[in-house]
């Protein structure tokens, strides 16, 4: 079972739709029981950073993520659920993350030429040998939307990295924690290939 967090966050619908299209039959679900359970994990989410973290308190959701890292079950995080993952965002200051992973979320720079969210296609530059992007060419396009990027504290966890006013970090792995700051759900085949590959993790 795959199950998907739910903390009223804005792109459970689409997620869960890409997960049917790829065959599986994902649950929508904020009970601990079956997160615990659950074979795979995904937070998506789309929003701010200070709003998803209450929220996940709120529905006693930041332990039970801890719980579900730590017994070693596939998680991965989508876009707004990457940045959670981390310790800090510009977005919220003063708002502790899940601290799963070391990095912070900082703004993007303004750039002239270049608007401010972050909204469209760009290419990725994957490291080799990653397990999110089995089957996927370096320089493949995928769907932003953000106006906050991770730099992440350990380089060595990036998976994929894109250009946008700065050098972003844009997909992580590390151990049986993945994330990405684009949608794979928006993402087209390459976003379907990369769903799969979790899926079959």
């Amino acid at each position: 079972m795959i199950a998907i967090i739910d903390y009223d966050a804005g792109n459970l619908k689409s997620v869960e739709k890409a997960l049917v299209t790829l065959g599986e039959q994902p649950v929508i679900t904020r009970s601990r029981e079956m997160l615990l359970a659950a074979d795979k994990v995904i937070l998506p989410g789309v929003g701010s950073f200070g709003d998803a973290m209450g929220r996940l308190k709120q529905y006693g959701l930041v332990d039970v993520i801890h719980q579900v890292v730590d017994k070693g079950t596939p998680f991965l995080g989508i876009c707004l659920g990457l940045q959670l993952l981390f310790e800090r965002s510009d977005e919220s200051m003063g708002v502790e993350g899940l601290g799963v992973l070391k990095g912070e979320i900082l703004r993007i720079p303004d750039c002239e030429g270049l608007k401010i969210p972050h909204m469209g296609w760009n290419s990725l530059e994957i490291r080799p040998g990653t397990r999110l992007f089995a089957g996927v060419e370096n320089g493949s396009y995928v769907y932003f939307v953000h106006s906050y990027y991770l730099k992440a504290a350990d380089t060595s966890i990036v998976a994929a990295s894109t250009e946008y006013s700065t050098h972003i970090h844009a997909a992580v792995e590390s151990g049986n924690v993945f994330a990405c700051q684009f949608h794979p759900e928006k993402s087209s085949d390459v976003g379907l290939q990369i769903l799969k590959n979790f899926i079959s993790l």
